[in-house]
């Protein structure tokens, strides 16, 4: 509607709709592992029971990085593929590993990946990205519990090779 002003009639402003883009975690249920056994179950108490939901890793042709994402009570929130990669490679970076924890409000982190050539030794960059990621979890507040590397003839663990 138009309005009348010393000057004649004044057109209505034109409106416009403000479009922004909003962002909320969406979960899907998956199934990460089949015929696994009966004492496998969501709480992480050690590297063998991670292992266990996660062993199937083993079979992959590409390197896999998969985080964890775990409450106060070490319970399972949800799992994050952060990167597929190579044959012997994938690219992983903290604010990519990140982003989905906090979005999920990640207490604590386990971080597994596989080595598609079975052997599970870490390796320098294994190594150099463990201790980085545990450094940013510790500025965000999000504790790492543990790395595992899945292979053939089953895992390394970090946690329990004192490294973390």
């Amino acid at each position: 509607m138009e309005s009348m002003n010393l000057f004649g009639l004044e057109p209505e402003p034109k409106t416009q709709k403000i479009r922004i883009r909003s962002i909320r975690a969406v979960f899907n249920n998956e199934v990460i592992r089949e015929n696994a056994p009966a004492w496998v179950n969501t709480s992480c108490t050690s590297a063998e029971n991670v292992f266990e939901l996660f062993r199937d890793l083993a079979k992959e042709a590409k390197e896999n990085f998969v985080a964890l994402h775990l409450d106060a009570k070490n319970r399972i929130i949800c799992y994050d593929t952060v990167s597929i990669g190579s044959l012997n490679a994938s690219i992983v970076h903290p604010r990519e590993v990140y982003k989905a924890a906090l979005l999920s409000s990640a207490a604590a982190v386990i971080f597994i990946h596989n080595h598609p050539s079975g052997d599970t030794a870490p390796s320098r960059e294994d190594i150099e990205i463990t201790k980085r990621l545990k450094d940013a979890g510790e500025l965000l507040g999000i504790r790492v519990l543990d790395h595992l590397i899945v292979g053939e003839t089953g895992y390394y663990s970090f946690a329990n090779d004192g490294i973390l």
